[in-house]
């Protein structure tokens, strides 16, 4: 039984580090896009045009808020499941509205 109570607890929380991380690669933090020093460590770039133009940590999170979905739906049940997977809907659809704004530049 205690072993069934730490894989509902450890899929759930899995869930919710997801959705944090997609969190931490979004927003900017006082002056600091965590995201962008990620990527730049990492060897990968976050803007399209040095400091400017296409901003790539908004695609990036997709990678983090995306499966966070997925295992929210599927394992509904365990602990944090749902609140991770509501708060990537969320960002989603934000990031989804974003994009379509700076597309049709309303």
């Amino acid at each position: 039984m205690e072993k069934e109570t730490n894989k509902k607890l450890a899929l759930g929380l899995i869930t919710l580090l997801l959705a944090g991380v997609g969190i931490i690669f979004v927003f900017t933090f006082g002056d600091k896009n965590y995201g962008d020093i990620i990527l730049n460590n990492i060897g990968l770039r976050s803007w399209s045009k040095g400091n400017s133009g296409t901003h790539y940590t908004i695609y990036y999170s997709l990678i983090f808020f995306i499966p966070s979905v997925i295992l929210g739906y599927k394992y509904k049940d365990n602990i944090g499941a749902k609140i991770g997977r509501g708060i990537s809907i969320i960002m989603i659809v934000l990031i989804a509205f974003g994009l379509l704004f700076s597309v049709l530049k309303v």
